[in-house]
């Protein structure tokens, strides 16, 4: 894992956690644009499928505020970055 990686937050971690950064062993995708911007999402076994789907991710700082969620979807079948596509409620 990069030193740049080891930097990043996960999405859902606490702001107080005192290891916000991804884990060992653990697989991550990287959201870009929206509201969760550059946090990682670890999605250790999850499903071809799922992965092929991505997914809405609960988020009070979207368009709809608190239980809105930020629709995130793979940028290529491969892809390690999820592109937002849009908000949600």
């Amino acid at each position: 894992m990069d030193e740049l990686m080891r930097q990043r937050r996960v999405y859902g971690t606490d702001h107080d956690d005192p290891h916000p950064g991804p884990r060992p062993g653990h697989d991550y995708r990287e959201l870009v644009g929206g509201p969760l911007d550059g946090l990682l999402l670890d999605v250790t076994g999850w499903s071809d499928e799922a992965l092929r789907e991505g997914a809405g991710l609960v988020t009070e700082i979207g368009a709809y505020g608190p239980g809105g969620r930020a629709e995130y979807g793979p940028r290529s079948i491969d892809g390690h970055q999820w592109d937002w596509r849009g908000d949600v409620r």
